[in-house]
């Protein structure tokens, strides 16, 4: 790859604790990646949206407020419409296990529960990156 991975970090909803969100972007700049954050209160299409401007390799959403099993189902179905295949989506957040599992099954990525080690975040996005947007 000739540039650096790039990667959308969005808080979707009303949720507004995006402490964890900016340590990510932070952790994952860190890591070598260019990061767009979109900040707080985005809309599925709003960070879909960005995520096509921005022409991203990723997007991370993080989402505390349990609306999990509505807004990544609602973003996954969003980027199928605008052929966006070769885009992960992941995050992270208070989600169950058995959601997580769920989630996984409709085409989201991996996602991490608090707590998770931010080097484990940045290997899963470099090596999803590289095995399935190869430039």
């Amino acid at each position: 790859m000739n540039r650096p991975i790039r990667v959308l970090v969005a808080k979707v909803g009303l949720d507004g604790h995006d402490r964890g969100a900016k340590v990510i972007a932070t952790a994952l700049r860190d890591a070598g990646m260019e990061v767009i954050y979109t900040g707080l209160r985005q809309t599925p299409e709003m960070v879909v949206n960005a995520a096509l401007q921005e022409d991203v390799d990723a997007i991370g959403v993080s989402i505390l407020s349990g609306a999990h099993n509505t807004v990544f189902p609602k973003i996954i179905s969003l980027m199928k419409e605008k052929g966006m295949n070769d885009v992960l989506l992941t995050g992270g957040g208070i989600i169950p296990e058995d959601d997580m599992n769920s989630l996984n099954s409709l085409g989201v990525g991996k996602l991490f529960p608090p707590g998770t080690n931010i080097h484990e975040i940045a290997t899963y996005i470099t090596d999803w990156v590289k095995t399935n947007r190869p430039f």
